[in-house]
């Protein structure tokens, strides 16, 4: 599919039957080059939307009831591709620890590389109006690898839920702060992560421990 903007400002004709789909790609695609150009939810044209995807302004009503409906289904879109992105991520690693740590190491480069669609994702207004079911399967899964790491001796045994909110805290704020104030000299984010996992997680505890067996 073609994500260039090219289609601005371009008339097409109706789709054939079947293609409607086709079309409701398209705009979510339009959706979220939009949103990551606005990072901002309210800024985001229905009007314009359309002049982008070379349609009508009906046309996409018919798809989406109104900007809300859109922008959670761009951002729903978006979240799978995210995910998909980390199990890559975490099938090329090595142990738990290691995938835990490629799992927010793909998180930080995403956000870096779509700064607006972060902060849609994450700091809009839509995030106060709407309940996105789906964000909750990024929590849950992060949960499961700090379990993982603890059920694999790589972290001090701890209730996995609480540790995974106060490093997806961490890495958050590190990564919206980055955002927000980027003309600060910010450490690698890297680095930031190993110090969470250090302090969150206890891994340096097990390290040493690991050793003194050794």
């Amino acid at each position: 599919m073609d994500t260039t903007s090219s289609t601005q400002g371009r008339t097409r004709g109706r789709n054939r039957r079947g293609q409607g789909e086709r079309l409701r790609e398209e705009i979510l695609t339009a959706a979220l080059r939009l949103l990551d150009e606005l990072a901002d939810d309210q800024a985001l044209s229905m009007r314009a939307l359309a002049r982008e995807t070379g349609v009508a302004a009906t046309s996409v009503y018919i798809h989406f009831a109104d900007r809300d409906a859109l922008v959670v289904a761009a951002m729903e879109s978006c979240h799978r591709d995210l995910m998909e992105a980390v199990d890559r991520a975490e099938a090329d690693a090595g142990d738990p620890l290691a995938k835990l740590r490629a799992r927010i190491r793909v998180l930080g480069a995403w956000a870096h590389q779509h700064p607006g669609l972060y902060k849609v994702l994450h700091e809009s207004t839509l995030n106060q109006r709407a309940h996105m079911e789906f964000k909750k399967e990024l929590a849950d899964r992060t949960t499961a690898a700090v379990q993982r790491c603890m059920d694999a001796g790589l972290a001090p045994v701890d209730d996995a839920a609480t540790v995974s909110l106060d490093l997806r805290a961490a890495v958050h704020g590190a990564v919206s702060m980055r955002l927000n104030q980027p003309d600060v000299a910010w450490p690698p984010l890297e680095e930031q992560v190993e110090r969470f996992l250090t302090k969150l997680l206890g891994t340096s505890v097990t390290g040493r421990r690991a050793a003194a067996r050794r």
